[in-house]
């Protein structure tokens, strides 16, 4: 088992990275001071409750912990304040007080579902985030929890810090291919952003990654979180660098959003933005190699590299307006500025953004 340490004083808290680690979830808990007086709520969705549920809750229960569920529908729209009501209804007729801890068990969609709850629920209770997926190896860790609007990702949301992350990666073996290439476009943007030995890494490994070999898995997961780690422990509320962790971010969210959080899966729509930013990058005067290399690993990785051509243009310009990443009528942008290095520039022109969303539409 791998471990990483969040490091934030007071509220620091472990990653833990291994096969099998669920098996010890009950000592793990006892471990991290969780209540076994207080209800726990167990929060999931109706795809990972198949497989996950049913054992988790079991595992806890011969430890001592009173353990009720909430299952989710799998998928971007559970992230609704609908659905966050129906949380709260749940935590309420199971008697959850201040003492109590939600369990985000899942993906990127139940774990900013379920923080939020445990952020706004008694003004705030302790939540332990179980990843599910790759690409929450990402959403994971940092304590942004939120749900969506119509007009906007994550825009009603907090910062709350989880006790702690157990990753298990044999809740991994399950996944649809898909959703293993998705979570994969966030592992790349960790190497892109930060460490260029890691995404060459990544290139070279790119089969063993898709194929869910456990020795790549957990180095690829470990390094993607230790990234990660290093940035929010440096800037726990994006004040200035965790925004970089954001490449890709301001087009993807848009195309999610034109898209009805339906057609484009996370991961894909943040691929299809990390190509976006490095074409953005030239335009500032950046190597066109930056660009090259950007999209034959994302492509390498079956991941798109273009916006489908029946999303209209000025309805993801609007989409890019309404994100909290733009400010005072300009454009805010994380430019690679190297492979494992970036910029954030807060001063993208608005119609060079156009220009490249029009360019992205006919990428080859």
């Amino acid at each position: 088992m791998k471990e990483l340490t969040v490091d934030l004083g007071e509220r620091s808290y472990p990653i833990y990275i291994g096969e099998g680690i669920l098996d010890q979830i009950g000592g793990l808990f006892d471990k991290h001071g969780i209540s076994k007086i207080s209800p726990i709520l167990l929060v999931t969705d109706s795809h990972v409750a198949e497989h996950h549920l049913a054992p988790i809750m079991g595992k806890l229960q011969e430890s001592g912990y009173s353990v009720v569920s909430h299952i989710v529908a799998a998928g971007e729209k559970s992230k609704s304040l609908g659905v966050l009501e129906d949380i709260v209804t749940t935590a309420l007729q199971a008697g959850l007080d201040r003492k109590s801890t939600v369990v985000a068990l899942g993906g990127g969609v139940v774990g900013d579902l379920a923080g939020f709850v445990a952020a706004s629920y008694m003004r705030g209770i302790r939540f332990v985030q179980i990843p599910t997926t790759i690409l929450a190896h990402d959403s994971s860790v940092g304590g942004k929890v939120a749900v969506n609007h119509p007009l906007a990702k994550n825009i009603i949301g907090a910062f709350h810090q989880p006790e702690m992350v157990l990753y298990d990666t044999a809740t991994l073996q399950s996944l649809p291919e898909r959703i293993v290439r998705e979570g994969l476009s966030e592992m790349i943007k960790h190497g892109l952003i930060w460490d260029a030995e890691f995404t060459q890494w990544m290139e070279d490994n790119a089969e063993k990654l898709i194929a869910l070999d456990q020795e790549a898995l957990q180095y690829g997961l470990y390094q993607g979180c230790r990234v990660k780690s290093i940035v929010v422990s440096q800037d726990e509320k994006e004040n200035d660098l965790r925004a970089i962790l954001n490449l890709g971010h301001t087009i993807g969210h848009a195309l999610e959003a034109v898209a009805n959080y339906n057609e484009l899966h996370h991961g894909e729509a943040i691929s299809i933005g990390m190509v976006g930013s490095a074409k953005l990058a030239m335009k500032l005067g950046y190597p066109e190699h930056i660009y090259t290399v950007t999209k034959r690993i994302l492509q390498k990785f079956g991941l798109p590299t273009r916006i489908p051509a029946h999303l209209d243009t000025d309805a993801i310009m609007s989409a890019m307006m309404h994100d909290k990443k733009f400010k005072e009528g300009t454009m805010v942008f994380i430019i690679p500025t190297a492979i494992g290095k970036v910029e954030i520039n807060k001063n993208v022109s608005t119609a060079w953004v156009r220009d490249v969303v029009e360019q992205l539409k006919q990428e080859a």
